[in-house]
């Protein structure tokens, strides 16, 4: 008899609250793993869907299951996998919201999620599942801005750490659930990261790696990280929060090296999304946005890509960061789960509670629901 299975759905796109109903327990195909979920993380991705519907993943149908992180206890594996066994304990990055897949099985907020096997990670028994749960989307969007051909193309990374490469990375947002993933997987690659992020955070970004931090608020952090690229070469930037894809593209249009900038933050700020008139706001504010991004880039001579944080499912970057690179460095504590959970609650319940507590802004932290 197949487990009872619940989920927390956004029934419609009206910014209507998520309700907990019954949801279908499907067995794992070929390639996946069925977890009973222990912890969920949350993102801005699921808030920003809640606020404004169908302009993001408009194919998916309502009602929906949101949810990218997700760590918990394997209960079932699918036809041909090796990797994984009955109890092993697993956090994995769900995509059931990914246009290709487009599968509520796939989706995290439930007690029962199905997970493709090569976007899931073992965890060793000293690292709590409400603690493993921060890391898929920030990983996996870090991942594919550093490593993917079409962004920064870097070299992968391996632990212990590759060999310098005597290049260096700009992260302007360190302290970000990217950021701090970002950091420790350049680092691991062998480059040197030079980051941005508030200086209580200062602390937290240099332990993970970063060989210089800098206040993004400061009026001269521009000119300072100008003169700190200088006698570096740069491996490329990747920006994070509003208004550091321009900073980036200054800095690194007086750079030796690659002018590549991966850009995680599109020209919108989904911690003040508008009440009103929202589909004609946000276009207007997408549009000119994007119009002084592209003018800038042309100025400052950078090849600029937004990331889409789950295309590593689909090509060589996904399989290299949760097969070959994660579980290791996990086990031999060379990748630290980061940033720290905020603790919601427990229950399905408490995930809308969490996605209201990450709208309001979180520094270095991410909210979290244990299940």
């Amino acid at each position: 008899m197949a487990p009872f299975n619940r989920a927390a759905y956004l029934v419609a796109a009206k910014r209507s609250p998520l309700e907990v109903k019954s949801a279908a327990y499907t067995k794992p195909g070929p390639g996946q793993i069925t977890i009973k979920t222990r912890a969920v993380a949350t993102n801005p991705l699921d808030f920003i869907k809640q606020t404004v519907g169908d302009l993001l993943y408009d194919w998916v149908k309502y009602p929906i299951i949101l949810g990218s992180d997700v760590a918990g206890e394997v209960v079932e594996v699918g036809k041909g996998v090796t990797r994984f066994k009955v109890g092993d304990r697993v956090v994995g990055h769900s995509i059931g919201m990914a246009k290709k897949h487009n599968s509520p099985a796939l989706c995290g907020f439930q007690e029962y999620v199905n997970l493709l096997t090569h976007m899931s990670s073992h965890i060793p028994d000293s690292l709590p599942y409400e603690n493993a749960a921060v890391i898929p989307l920030g990983l996996s969007t870090a991942a594919c801005a550093l490593f993917q051909k079409d962004q920064l193309g870097l070299q992968f990374p391996s632990s212990p750490a590759a060999k310098s490469t005597g290049r260096t990375v700009l992260i302007w947002g360190g302290s970000t659930s990217v950021g701090v993933n970002a950091i420790q997987l350049a680092t691991a690659a062998g480059y040197e990261v030079i980051t941005t992020c508030s200086p209580r955070n200062f602390e937290l970004v240099k332990r993970l790696g970063a060989i210089a931090a800098f206040d993004y608020r400061s009026s001269t952090v521009v000119k300072d990280i100008k003169k700190a690229f200088q006698g570096r070469i740069t491996a490329g930037a990747i920006s994070i929060g509003q208004g550091a894809a321009a900073a980036c593209m200054n800095i690194l249009g007086s750079c030796k090296g690659d002018r590549v900038l991966s850009m995680a933050t599109y020209p919108l700020d989904p911690m003040n999304m508008p009440k009103r008139f929202v589909m004609p706001t946000i276009a207007y504010t997408y549009l000119s946005g994007m119009a002084a991004l592209w003018i800038k880039a042309k100025r400052y001579g950078v090849r600029s890509q937004f990331i889409f944080g789950d295309t590593l499912v689909d090509n060589e970057v996904g399989p290299v960061v949760y097969e070959q690179f994660l579980p290791k460095a996990l086990a031999d504590g060379s990748f630290v789960a980061a940033p720290e959970p905020e603790i919601v609650g427990h229950g399905l319940e408490e995930i809308q509670r969490a996605l209201d507590v990450h709208m309001k802004g979180v520094s270095a932290k991410k909210p979290v629901v244990t299940l």
